[in-house]
């Protein structure tokens, strides 16, 4: 881990997508974070201590979606599946597949593994098993002021997290896509899927992989603008312990049976274009219950000198 000196900040974007509106300063205290995402090594340690299984791997129970047909309540993860034909980018089940037995050791399904995978992040990883490895660490998921706060690496307002450009002097600086999304990936970047998350360079603080790669999951629940005058924690829950708890009551959201929480830093599925949110300001909501493969997180500690 490495610390990240506290300070005050301009958070989200009054130039891209209307969710990162208004631009506002938040003040965030010093923490530590995970140098890079967590890895499939890292993930696999903790499933061997704890004997954790993923949302993933389990199926759903039929009280928790009652308009769902029995058939399609199966254990699974969503894969993206390129499609071999144009694509209407207003509907991203042309690109989703709710897969039967993906999960984060079968990222792509039954046949796939993570062998030779094991310092790329894992992935297929619900808020619920996110949380889960973060307590048993002693750690604990970062809010988004505190993940936005750090990925821009000292550099206040910036568009990237490397400064104004997106590829400085020709040189890819994340994991994204480069084509005409979601059909051709050229791969200019050497990579058509996760990367190693150390195979591009830190930002200003030391961290890897904070655009780009896969999108990472923070405490916050999601509300579709910045509440400019309110504090940045002020959605999250004091006792969050994950598991069905976790999902049965979202305060900013009280009539959605599914919480959401504020997914950060894009993947390595976003497209000029498509989904240009492979920067600090942008954000996403993601249903906590469910998992996709460009999903993973990262942990913070708080209130600690030293690690």
């Amino acid at each position: 881990m490495l610390v990240i000196p506290g300070g005050t900040f301009s958070m989200g974007s009054d130039r891209h997508y209307p969710e990162e509106a208004p631009v506002h300063r938040v003040t965030v205290n010093s923490f530590w974070m995970d140098r890079t995402p967590v890895t499939n090594r890292q993930f696999r340690d903790f499933v061997r201590a704890t004997g954790h299984i993923t949302c993933a791997e389990r199926r759903p129970d039929p009280k928790d979606y009652p308009a769902a047909r029995p058939e399609m309540l199966y254990a699974g993860s969503l894969v993206f599946s390129p499609p071999d034909h144009p694509a209407d980018l207003r509907f991203w089940g042309e690109w989703w597949t709710y897969l039967k037995g993906a999960d984060w050791r079968d990222p792509y399904g039954p046949k796939s593994s993570i062998h030779g995978l094991d310092n790329h992040p894992v992935a297929h990883v619900a808020f619920a098993d996110a949380l889960a490895y973060a307590r048993w660490a002693g750690m604990d998921l970062p809010t988004e002021a505190e993940w936005e706060f750090a990925a821009r690496g000292g550099l206040d307002g910036a568009e990237f997290a490397w400064g104004a450009e997106f590829t400085p002097g020709g040189q890819h600086m994340a994991n994204t896509w480069q084509g005409d999304f979601p059909r051709q990936n050229l791969a200019q970047d050497g990579f058509t899927r996760t990367s190693p998350v150390t195979a591009f360079p830190p930002n200003g603080y030391g961290l890897y992989d904070m655009i780009g790669n896969v999108w990472e999951w923070t405490s916050d629940f999601y509300v579709a603008r910045h509440t400019a005058d309110a504090p940045k924690a002020c959605c999250i829950p004091q006792n969050p312990r994950g598991g069905r708890e976790e999902q049965s009551y979202d305060p900013c959201h009280p009539e959605l049976r599914i919480p959401r929480r504020v997914l950060k830093g894009g993947s390595h599925l976003c497209a000029p274009n498509y989904c240009r949110r492979y920067r600090p300001a942008a954000r996403h909501p993601q249903l906590v219950d469910t998992s996709a493969s460009h999903i993973g997180f990262r942990c913070v500690r708080r209130g600690v000198s030293k690690i």
